[in-house]
């Protein structure tokens, strides 16, 4: 009678801890979503499955980089447009104004007054931050990229700050507005260390391709620059032109151009600071500057002169910014198209991943209530099943 009472506690433990494991499965598979647990129960499911689920995720961190990236050319742009609307008010507001203006030395400090408000209002959108970098700063988003000194309006000087990869501190270019050598009549930007050019060259010609779910990673030429330096603002030449006009097949810096943008400005350099003081921050320096002279020099028709060129400058230089603006808008376009796409593959990939190792919710909760009864009615059973008897007590 022992034996067989021994047996039958044997098989009744094996039973329902059978029972309370298929329970417990049961439970797993309502709280994960998933058929099955190990890649034993359904190989071919399985595997397909992590393979959906790899997908997911990049498609997923995809999605993530594009939201900074996105903010971070909104910024860019709304720095261009600010930058434009800027200039087209130095130009309709201040500069026309000053064409008609006496020598009264009052009329001119508040002409040059509001203009030098204009450019540092320029420097600061080229100072724009979003979360801790600098979206003008290129590779470098650590440095502040740019510093104005006006104190002295007959002689502006632009500072641009960048850190190079490798280096652990910025180089500072500064490049100071002055008689244009060529053009005793024209100003122009001058870099105070003309060796600095190369790296100048170097920092205006990095980018940032971005592997963001657009084009292919493969193919370089497929894929969006997502840097946007504040020299390439200022002289509208953006990396890609960089790259191509001042770098020979060797990768050498080039030291005289076959095709120089204005005539007369065949060196990298020249050219680089010819298109600066053209640019829109130039066009309002040039304009802060032939006020001082002009006006000190009491030559009206020279400042006149001056000011009608500048005007002409100006409206170029805003379609330069145009260009810039529109370029920006087009990639934040592209990237707000591939993030819908993003999105779109994510939810197909949700429902694939749920139709090929996913559960029925309904299947699971009845599988599970039987196994629940089933769990219960084992207990009872063994509550009659081992009662105790006198000859569980003899030796």
């Amino acid at each position: 009678m022992r034996v067989t009472n021994t047996s039958t506690y044997r098989n009744y433990t094996s039973s329902i801890n059978s029972v309370h494991a298929n329970l417990n499965k049961s439970m797993n598979k309502i709280s994960s979503g998933r058929q099955f647990e190990t890649a034993a129960e359904s190989p071919l499911s399985y595997y397909r499955g992590k393979e959906i689920d790899n997908q997911y995720l990049e498609a997923l961190g995809k999605v993530t980089l594009l939201t900074d990236v996105k903010s971070r050319l909104e910024q860019q742009e709304k720095g261009a447009y600010d930058i434009q609307q800027l200039l087209s008010k130095a130009k309709n507001e201040v500069v026309l104004k000053a064409r008609t203006a006496t020598s009264d030395v009052t009329a001119r400090d508040t002409l040059q007054s509001d203009l030098i408000q204009k450019a540092q209002s320029m420097v600061n959108d080229l100072r724009t931050q979003y979360q801790d970098y600098y979206v003008f700063g290129g590779n470098d988003s650590s440095t502040p990229p740019f510093s104005l000194d006006t104190s002295d309006p007959a002689k502006i000087s632009l500072t641009f700050s960048h850190k190079f990869p490798g280096e652990s501190t910025a180089t500072d270019f500064k490049m100071t507005l002055g008689k244009d050598p060529a053009d005793p009549n024209r100003y122009l930007f001058q870099l105070d260390d003309p060796t600095q050019t190369e790296k100048l060259v170097q920092a205006m010609a990095e980018q940032g391709y971005m592997d963001l779910g657009y084009g292919d990673i493969r193919s370089r030429d497929t894929l969006l620059d997502t840097y946007t330096g504040g020299m390439n603002l200022l002289t509208g030449l953006n990396s890609d032109m960089v790259k191509s006009r001042y770098y020979d097949a060797s990768g050498n810096l080039v030291t005289n151009l076959t095709d120089p943008l204005t005539p007369g400005y065949a060196t990298p350099e020249a050219e680089i600071m010819k298109q600066l003081t053209d640019g829109p921050l130039g066009t309002v320096a040039q304009a802060i500057t032939a006020l001082e002279e002009y006006f000190d020099s009491g030559d009206p028709d020279a400042l006149d002169d001056q000011l009608e060129r500048l005007i002409t400058d100006m409206t170029e230089a805003e379609h330069v910014v145009s260009t810039v603006y529109s370029d920006l808008g087009n990639k934040y376009n592209a990237l707000d198209n591939t993030e819908d796409r993003l999105n779109t593959l994510t939810d197909s990939l949700k429902v694939q991943y749920k139709d090929i190792v996913g559960a029925d919710p309904y299947e699971s909760i009845y599988e599970m209530f039987n196994y629940q009864y089933a769990f219960n009615a084992a207990l009872q059973v063994g509550s009659n099943l081992m009662q105790s008897s006198l000859f569980d007590f003899v030796r």
